[in-house]
């Protein structure tokens, strides 16, 4: 076509006679026929493969109540635990805790100590004043106690 009879309008579309019939198309002949398709009972079946015996049911994968106490904790996530030293017992059921840390200095790169002191739950009145103990994180209880007693290190 030229650019004029683009511009008309006049494009002409093919008829009906003029295009080929899928009969007619080479691409038909070559497409294999359905009868020589592998058939359905020639495949193997989805349960032999070996991906289907690994992957656990809801029958063989174990329960809460079925888990050991040691996989308990994992799943609420990791808790963080201080070594320190107590420095007051006077409140009732908690103690203060002294936890010594040894930082660099920002600017000149010296180790320096820097003490936090955490309060902690102590259910059995166990620590005293001077006491090296474990504290491990729990919800808080208090506007500032976070922490709770596990062991008692050494008086």
């Amino acid at each position: 076509m030229s650019n004029e009879e683009k511009q008309n309008g006049s494009e002409e579309t093919p008829t009906a006679e003029e295009t080929p019939t899928a009969e007619e198309t080479p691409a038909a002949e070559e497409t294999p026929a359905a009868e020589e398709t592998p058939a359905a009972e020639e495949t193997p079946a989805a349960e032999e493969t070996p991906a289907a015996e690994e992957t656990p049911t809801a029958e063989e994968t174990p329960t809460a109540e079925e888990t050991p106490a040691a996989e308990e904790g994992a799943e609420r996530g990791l808790r963080k635990e201080r070594i320190g030293v107590v420095s007051s017992d006077n409140m009732n059921k908690t103690i203060v805790v002294s936890v010594v840390r040894r930082v660099p200095h920002p600017k000149f790169r010296k180790i320096i100590k820097r003490t936090t002191k955490l309060y902690a739950h102590d259910e059995k009145e166990e620590a005293k004043i001077g006491d090296k103990v474990r504290v491990t994180e729990t919800k808080p209880m208090s506007k500032k106690k976070c922490w709770r007693l596990v062991e008692v290190l050494s008086h």
